[in-house]
């Protein structure tokens, strides 16, 4: 596995990929042209709160391909630390884009995770929106750890179904400790972890308005649509999260990634 040339943010001890879209994408896409293998964190708020009392999740999350500034906070912490050009890469917005270039490319995809049939609604709602696009497989796993049986099962599925590019849609942090385990188990290139975006792009789950991803509200209309799942998720995280940050920036707390 190797790393992305880009440079990192330290947010509180995560390094955070001083990314655009663009460049996520075009990195993205050189790595699979090369040959190489790589896994892509799509990281915010909660994941880096989650590696605070976690220290294996957050070299996981240091040791990824890219760390993508999934949330609007990561992106302005990376403009006061001076990246202007830092961009947000929201999960299902990268996968769409990926999924559409590779049209043309004709990177193969694989789609392992969500509730079951979710996968197979996206499969179907990518192939309506970027017809050509090559899905070879998808995979429901249980909720439980992969057997031997099942691990098994997936690498023949993924050799004979030869994926370039594996999106892993469980939530944070089971989906990074996946495709982190197997990424060098599995033969295939790329492993993406996007969380929701399995039940986004389905339609599934209702997206919020452009204005509220833009001004980083994205957060308060998920906990309305899903208040008993993600109360605590944001309602303790978040003013956790705004606090550490004031500290590191003042200079009371250090980090080290």
């Amino acid at each position: 596995m190797i790393g992305s040339d880009q440079p990192r943010v330290n947010i509180l001890g995560v390094g955070v990929s001083a990314i655009s879209m663009e460049s996520a994408l075009e990195q993205s896409e050189a790595l699979l042209a090369r040959g190489d293998k790589g896994y892509i964190c799509v990281t915010g708020v909660h994941g880096i709160i989650e590696a605070q009392s976690d220290e294996s999740f957050r070299t996981i999350l240091n040791r990824s391909f890219i760390c993508a500034p999934d949330g609007m906070p990561t992106v302005w912490l990376g403009h006061l630390h001076g990246f202007r050009h830092m961009t947000r890469v929201y999960g299902p917005d990268f996968m769409a884009n990926l999924c559409e270039r590779s049209v043309r490319s004709g990177y193969r995809h694989f789609l392992y995770g969500g509730k079951p049939g979710v996968a197979e609604e996206l499969r179907a709602e990518l192939l309506r929106r970027f017809p050509g696009m090559q899905i070879v497989g998808t995979y429901t796993p249980p909720f439980r750890p992969l057997n031997a049986e099942e691990e098994q099962d997936l690498a023949l599925q993924l050799k004979a179904s030869q994926a370039d590019i594996l999106w892993c849609g469980l939530s944070t942090p089971k989906q990074e400790r996946f495709i982190s385990a197997y990424l060098d188990r599995l033969p295939v290139k790329l492993m993406v972890g996007v969380g929701a975006a399995f039940d986004l792009l389905s339609g599934n789950l209702d997206e919020a308005p452009d204005w509220m991803k833009q001004s980083g509200l994205q957060w308060l209309y998920r906990l309305i649509k899903e208040p008993k799942r993600l109360w605590r998720r944001y309602l303790i995280n978040n003013p956790r999260f705004i606090w550490l940050s004031f500290l590191q920036l003042s200079r009371f707390r250090r980090y080290s990634v």
